[in-house]
């Protein structure tokens, strides 16, 4: 799986470190750092903060999809 994070759109609400500590995290007050090839397994936590990101940043697909596919 792929995850992309638009750096320009996020604006650091961190609801995705909720919906998937491990994956996410803020350095700082706004620098996200991010897992850009989970695990399968952690598909469940990375699509719920897919759509717990209020602007709507973060895009994740299977590996086996092009970026256009999101998941």
């Amino acid at each position: 799986m792929k995850v992309v994070v638009d750096l320009n759109r996020c604006q650091a609400y961190a609801q995705c470190l909720y919906a998937a500590p491990g994956h996410f995290v803020l350095h700082g007050k706004e620098a996200l750092v991010y897992d850009p090839s989970p695990d399968e397994a952690a598909r469940g936590e990375i699509e719920r903060a897919v759509h717990a990101c209020p602007v709507r940043a973060i895009t994740a697909y299977s590996d086996d999809t092009t970026a256009g596919e999101a998941a």
